[in-house]
């Protein structure tokens, strides 16, 4: 799972990619995960698609032995992994997955080098220690990651065509939309996370020129949800 940080354009904060962390875990159904981290500040970009299996090219309908995975790249001076992890831990059911016995749903958690397993080993201990028990999630080396088809990604996001019309003066192809760090933000939005005026401050308070701050939330003041 290779780490392509953001810069599809400049209105947007950019990192270099020594700044910034993966991270990848299977939570269920991929849609409402995406749409949860995506409103994080911190977070920088999601995506979702298949990963943990061995059958080639998988796709929605043909995912052979794969999960449903979300990814997530983040900035670790604003949101830390082990907070990664708590959310990732405290917004589903790691035991059962909706009584969901297969590969597709399953609970499974990648890291990416040893800092990330030593950080996930101490977040288990403290969770043991919280009497919260230990997860039945299968924490594996990261793997190929295969992007989901692009009606997934985003996917709350797109229920509304004005957003997406709209924000296709600022990303004009399905990746530009799926990299974008706003687009992440508005599809939490659109799911219910978050709202417009905690986007607006912490689009104000991002690291671009004004006049790029005050165009984008003029931008997004305008969608009709």
């Amino acid at each position: 799972m290779d780490l392509q940080v953001n810069q599809v354009t400049s209105i947007e904060p950019s990192y270099s990619e020594g700044e910034l962390q993966l991270a990848a875990f299977g939570m269920g159904c991929f849609w409402g995960p995406e749409a949860l981290f995506g409103h994080l500040p911190g977070v920088i970009k999601t995506c979702v698609g298949y990963a943990g299996g061995t059958a080639p090219n998988p796709t929605y309908r043909q995912m052979g032995d794969h999960t449903e995975t979300v990814q997530l790249v983040f900035n670790p001076g604003r949101i830390t992994f082990e907070e990664v992890l708590d959310m990732f831990w405290n917004s589903h059911n790691p035991f059962n997955i909706n009584d969901y016995k297969g590969q597709q749903y399953k609970s499974l958690l990648f890291y990416s080098d040893e800092r990330q397993k030593d950080t996930i080993q101490h977040v288990l201990k403290k969770r043991k220690e919280q009497g919260k028990g230990e997860p039945s999630t299968e924490i594996v080396p990261s793997a190929p990651f295969t992007l989901a088809e692009d009606k997934h990604q985003k996917y709350y996001l797109k229920r509304f065509p004005d957003a997406i019309e709209k924000l296709s003066i600022l990303y004009q192809t399905e990746a530009d939309l799926r990299n974008s760090t706003l687009a992440a933000r508005l599809n939490g939005l659109a799911k219910g996370y978050t709202n417009l005026e905690r986007i607006s401050q912490e689009v104000s308070q991002w690291p671009i020129e004004q006049n790029n701050k005050q165009f984008l939330i003029d931008l997004i003041k305008k969608i009709r949800w």
